[in-house]
């Protein structure tokens, strides 16, 4: 099978197209087939080991420690069983699937990733993939198309954990900063669609889409006042805060949210080094948050918004197998609205 594999920690070059083996399931596994997998700011960060550790926060690595190589990467995975480990899981054959990209530090539902498909074991850039069977949903009746699907896993899973953890529900006001990504976007229409009042942060050419998603206001980043246009588009304050951009706003931004408020924090697109007032947190009884990917009750609800087709994933662009690189590229720019789907 063609698949795509990074062979070290680096640039664009070390992106390579191969000819591999499919890998055969084992037991408690199934091999499917590929039929659109979705680009993530992960695997940008993945390829060129900007995760850091607490020790040494300029180290290459990945996320949870070192990577072996060569890896397939691409963590959200739409396709078709087609063969099983064992009988257990041989009633899956045929079956459309939307595949959970973590494997989890326990079996409860609310156990944390410890193990992602494309970072610590080979994902989705390659036409076969094998997954652990309890991590094939099945979603044949789903309206969705595989492309659409194919963006859920990481975004829509991510971006519905911060709206848990944000208690964002009817009736609440919340912020959503890099609102025309992957995560914000989806973090847009997943609020709207449980009724929250959503003010979203983007460039301003990208604004008409975003409010196209569900924004109730768009405020422009390119005029640099964030903070006062956020302040001034919901005068009685923020409940929550859903947050893919951190930097030197997370400190002064705290003053947006009602006492009880949350802000949840899950990627810093513009700096990971922030500066704060403890007093407002402990005086207003603030929570910041950090939140990383999905759970499993989390992920299935997710699996059920995909079968019901309660939103529809916002497409930017799709690419073929051999043009991943080219996609990495265009997510780096981050001139796009919505998501960069790879179909083989």
């Amino acid at each position: 099978m063609r698949a795509v594999v990074i062979t070290g920690h680096g640039g664009l070059d070390v992106i390579e197209v191969r000819d591999v083996p499919v890998p055969g399931p084992r037991p408690g596994e199934v091999l499917v087939r590929v039929h659109a997998a979705g680009c993530n700011n992960t695997d940008l960060w993945t390829r060129e080991g900007s995760y850091g550790a607490a020790e040494d926060p300029d180290i290459k690595t990945g996320w949870l420690g070192p990577l072996d190589f060569p890896r397939v990467q691409g963590a959200d995975v739409v396709g078709t069983v087609v063969a099983s480990g064992d009988e257990a899981s041989a009633g899956l054959v045929g079956s459309r699937v939307l595949v959970d990209p973590a494997e989890y530090d326990g079996p409860g539902p609310d156990a944390r990733p410890a193990d992602v498909l494309g970072s610590e074991r080979d994902g989705g850039f390659a036409e076969y993939v094998v997954v652990p069977s309890t991590s094939a949903h099945r979603v044949d009746g789903s309206p969705l198309t595989d492309v659409e699907l194919a963006c859920l896993p990481i975004a829509y899973g991510t971006a519905l954990g911060m709206l848990e953890r944000g208690s964002v529900s009817e009736g609440r006001t919340v912020l959503v900063t890099g609102a025309s990504g992957g995560v914000g976007l989806a973090a847009v229409q997943l609020a709207h669609a449980r009724g929250a009042r959503v003010v979203a942060v983007c460039s301003g050419d990208k604004g008409e889409a975003v409010r196209g998603a569900g924004a109730d206001v768009v405020v422009d980043r390119r005029r640099g006042e964030v903070l006062a246009d956020a302040a001034e588009a919901a005068p009685s304050g923020y409940d929550a805060v859903v947050d893919v951009a951190a930097g030197a706003s997370v400190g002064p931004g705290l003053e947006l949210l009602n006492p009880g408020g949350r802000w949840v924090v899950a990627g810093a697109l513009d700096g990971w080094a922030v500066e704060i007032d403890v007093r407002r947190l402990y005086l207003s009884n603030l929570a910041l948050v950090g939140s990383t990917m999905h759970t499993p009750r989390i992920f299935d609800r997710l699996v059920e918004i995909a079968r019901r087709g309660d939103v529809r994933p916002v497409v930017a662009a799709t690419f073929r197998l051999e043009e991943v690189g080219r996609a990495q590229a265009q997510l780096a720019r981050r001139q796009h609205v919505g998501k960069l789907i790879v179909v083989p």
